[in-house]
């Protein structure tokens, strides 16, 4: 009875299997490596089938015996086989997802390379539009200081052209900030230089920036993803962490290019990086920018300790 309702079982999981298999021939677009296997499960099925008949005939017969033997070895032959050609399967497999990360990395690259040049293109019309009427502005203010000679004529006038130079300052700045000349012109170490430098000029965080790299430049894409990511943790140190100093060290060693950062904030719990609320960080982006240029980003950072976090490819 055992004998039986074992054989029963068996047959009922060799139905099934050979069913989910025969469903998923279409999946793997007929290829004859998965047609063994799904055959080998249908075969395996009416061998157990036959075994259930002949448990209620009692002795089996020979010829019984031999088709049973035979059936045995065809399956074993076509599950060999089929697992020998199943490593097509899987290569393939892998060449589609090793093209579904190409497609997605050339899209980001796409993202990034446009935002970059709606970024210079912005700040060349904020730069070469408003910059030449604002100064026509100033030198019209000033032909008027000279025939204005009532005292408070000539406040409202100081004050308007003190206006303008603060505008035309503003204008510099942000187009600046949008696509640095300095990064495009002198490289990466000379861009953060500068960018930590208007910083520590404002007193509002104390910034030591070191680097073995002052007359090296790098590819632009690369250059362009560290500095946006340096400007994006020192904002998020200013902003979050409470910060009251950072130190930045950009180094090239042998064939790699090394960006690590550290701020002695109040620091935060690694573990919130999966939610929601630490995608406002900015963090999950700088990740996506780094691995568009085959590099790796690490943030390390406890409660209470500060933030540190590293930048690694190749040059």
């Amino acid at each position: 009875m055992v004998r039986l309702i074992a054989l029963i079982i068996s047959i009922i999981l060799q139905i099934l299997a050979a069913v989910i298999a025969l469903r998923f021939m279409k999946l793997t677009k007929y290829r004859l490596s998965w047609i063994l296997l799904s055959l080998s499960f249908a075969m395996m099925a009416v061998k157990s089938i036959i075994k259930f008949f002949e448990f209620f005939r009692g002795t089996p017969s020979y010829a019984w015996q031999m088709i049973d033997e035979w059936m045995g070895v065809v399956i074993s032959v076509m599950i060999i086989v089929g697992v020998v050609l199943i490593r097509e399967l899987f290569q393939s497999l892998k060449r589609a997802d090793m093209e579904r990360l190409r497609t997605e990395k050339r899209v980001i690259n796409a993202i990034i390379n446009t935002e970059e040049n709606e970024r210079r293109r912005f700040a060349k019309d904020l730069h070469d539009g408003l910059g030449p009427i604002l100064s026509t502005v100033k030198m019209s203010l000033s032909a008027l200081t000279q025939r204005i000679k009532d005292p408070s004529g000539t406040i409202i006038l100081s004050n308007t052209n003190h206006l303008v130079n603060e505008a035309l300052n503003t204008i510099k700045e942000i187009s600046n900030n949008l696509s640095p000349h300095v990064l495009s012109n002198f490289g990466l170490a000379s861009a953060i230089s500068t960018f930590t430098t208007k910083i520590n000029q404002t007193k509002a965080i104390e910034i030591d920036f070191k680097s073995n790299m002052e007359n090296q430049r790098l590819e632009n894409d690369k250059e362009v993803v560290i500095y946006r990511a340096v400007c994006e943790l020192i904002n998020n140190s200013i902003q979050h962490s409470g910060a009251s100093r950072i130190e930045i060290e950009l180094n090239k060693h042998e064939k790699f290019i090394t960006l690590q950062f550290y701020d002695n904030g109040r620091g935060f719990d690694t573990s919130t990086l999966s939610g929601e609320d630490s995608k406002g960080m900015g963090l999950s982006n700088i990740e996506t920018r780094v691995k568009t240029v085959e590099g790796v980003f690490i943030v390390e950072s406890t409660p209470g300790k500060g933030t540190s976090a590293l930048i690694k490819m190749i040059e």
